[in-house]
């Protein structure tokens, strides 16, 4: 299913049901999309940079190296394809992304507070400065993601995978890193006060600047 959204016909009010539609590499640049069914499309290649879709449902779509800078994605997202996706400041608000493949992504300053992420592969993502306050983050795959800076304050990585990232001066205040694996992870000067580190994974990591070393040495 090929269409235009160039269109008139398009352009209007009353599309909200696409469900497996063909657009990809379309240019839907700060196209206004709330509510739109675009469950399973394929949009390989488009761009959608400050394009509006919340509300949408994109559930199961594929987005594979997409242009979302600045968008709205306060949408669903569960088990969609954002593999290598551009989503620099994006705002993704409690959007669900249980499931969903962030792989190698750019996620740098994006807004992802309290989002769900349950289960997602944000393998190699770049997080940079990105915004994840309570955000549910549990059983995820971080493994070398650049979260330099993020703010993960109350957020829940309960057995997420968080080996080899990238945490320098993040905010990690009342998180959830009970059963997570950050194994070999750079914590430098990151603030983990009042985190849950029960049964967390610290092997090889870089604590300093943390004060986790003077409490791991006194047993505590």
């Amino acid at each position: 299913m090929t269409l235009d959204l160039q269109s008139s016909a398009t352009q209007s009010s009353d599309v909200k049901y696409l469900p497996g539609a063909d657009l990809e590499e379309a240019d839907l640049s700060g196209k206004a999309l709330q509510g739109v069914n675009l469950t399973g499309a394929r949009l390989m290649g488009a761009d959608l940079k400050h394009t509006k879709l919340t509300g949408a449902s994109l559930e199961g779509a594929n987005l594979l190296g997409c242009q979302l800078i600045k968008a709205d994605l306060r949408a669903t997202l569960m088990g969609a394809n954002l593999m290598q996706a551009d989503l620099t400041e994006a705002d993704l608000r409690g959007a669900n992304l249980r499931g969903a493949n962030l792989m190698r992504s750019r996620l740098t300053r994006a807004t992802l507070a309290g989002s769900f992420l349950s289960g997602a592969n944000l393998m190699g993502c770049n997080l940079q400065g990105a915004d994840l306050r309570g955000a549910d983050l549990r059983g995820a795959n971080l493994s070398s993601a650049n979260l330099h800076g993020a703010n993960l304050m109350q957020a829940d990585l309960q057995g997420a995978i968080v080996s080899e990232a990238n945490l320098e001066e993040a905010n990690l205040v009342g998180a959830n890193l009970a059963g997570a694996n950050l194994a070999g992870a750079n914590l430098l000067c990151a603030d983990v006060e009042n985190a849950n580190l029960s049964g967390t994974n610290l092997t090889g990591a870089c604590l300093t600047g943390t004060g986790l070393e003077t409490k791991m040495s006194k047993g505590e």
